[in-house]
Parts: structure tokens; C-alpha cells; sequence
């Protein structure tokens, strides 16, 4: 009766437990289908390597690609903006030429230039803005750079009095801050 039972126990065992490979064997099946199945040549393993080296040359030349196409829209956009200038120098040079002439005439042909350069910032995105908006405001670090500190006795302390140099430009759009003078806490 103890060989019976014997053979019982391994019976359960073997239907409780499913069959695993010996590690060591590659030629361990337990079917005839998966005989057949590695009769047929196995398929070619990937060559990672070259996946990744080749990834690794698209990469690089996606880089240079970018930095060819980022060189070019920078020289567009130089040319671009310098030929928006060719008219406030051609006719800084025609005051120039007129340099013997009434000096009334010089001042209106400079204010004129002065103005064209103003609508050519403002055609690029960068309008003058208003200084006279500014005296009276507090002093505001996104829009103003403070040049000087002044007494005022009429003017509240860290408010803008004077505007010596314009700003340009607006919110994200900001060429340069107006310069201000702002007037000095008393005390």
C-alpha cells in the first residue's frame, strides 16, 4: 500500500504543478506541433545596432536640417528689417545734403525722418508708446527702466515724473522699457 500512495502523491504533484523546461535543454517540447514548430528555421532576430544607428543619423540630420532652415529665416527676416530702413537712411542722407539750407528746413526734414523711423518700428511690431501716459504712474518694472531719482515734493513717492527716453513695444512684444525718472521716497 505504500507504493500506492506513493504514486498517488506524485500523480496529484504532476496535475497540480505544470511541466517546466529544464533550464538547460533547448530541445525540450512538449507537443508535436511545437516539434514541427522548430523544425522551420527560426526568423532573423532584429539587428538593433543598426534600428539605432540609423534612428541616431535621422536624429542628426533632422539637427542639421533645422539649423539650415533657422540660418536661412534669420537672413530673411536681417533683410527684411534692413530694407525697411534703406528709407529713413536715404533720407537721413538727403538732410545731410541739404545741410547749407535754412536751418528750418533741416529741423522739419529730421522730425520727418524721426517719424518715418517711428512708423517703421511700428510696422515691425514695436509701437512708440506715449510718454506723456506715463508721469503720475507708479513706477512699473515691465515698462519703465528708472534712469534717475529725483525730489519731488508735488509728485508721490515712486511715481514716474519725467520720461527722458521712449519705450517700444508692448506686453511679450517689448524692443526696450521707456527711461523715467521717478521721484524719491521722502524721509
Amino acid at each position: 500500500m505504500g507504493s500506492d500512495e506513493a504514486a498517488l502523491d506524485e500523480a496529484r504533484r504532476d496535475q497540480r504543478e505544470p511541466a517546466t523546461p529544464p533550464e538547460d535543454r533547448d530541445d525540450w517540447t512538449t507537443d508535436s506541433s511545437s516539434q514541427a514548430a522548430s523544425s522551420r528555421p527560426a526568423p532573423p532576430e532584429p539587428d538593433w545596432e543598426d534600428r539605432w544607428r540609423r534612428a541616431v543619423a535621422d536624429l542628426d540630420n533632422a539637427r542639421k536640417r533645422c539649423a539650415r532652415e533657422l540660418d536661412r529665416v534669420r537672413a530673411d527676416e536681417r533683410a527684411r528689417v534692413a530694407s525697411r530702413w534703406l528709407s529713413v537712411l536715404d533720407n537721413l542722407e538727403l538732410a545731410l545734403s541739404h545741410a547749407r539750407a535754412d536751418p528750418a528746413t533741416i529741423v522739419s526734414g529730421v522730425q520727418a525722418v524721426r517719424d518715418e523711423a517711428v512708423a517703421v518700428l511700428n510696422a515691425l511690431g514695436y509701437p512708440r508708446r506715449d510718454e506723456s501716459i506715463y508721469v503720475g504712474l507708479p513706477f512699473d518694472p515691465a515698462k519703465h527702466e528708472v534712469v534717475t531719482v529725483v525730489d519731488d515734493p508735488d509728485a508721490a513717492p515712486g511715481t514716474v515724473v519725467d520720461v527722458l527716453r521712449p519705450g517700444y513695444g508692448d506686453g511679450e512684444a517689448q524692443l526696450r522699457p521707456a527711461a523715467v525718472a521717478v521721484a524719491r521716497q521722502q524721509g
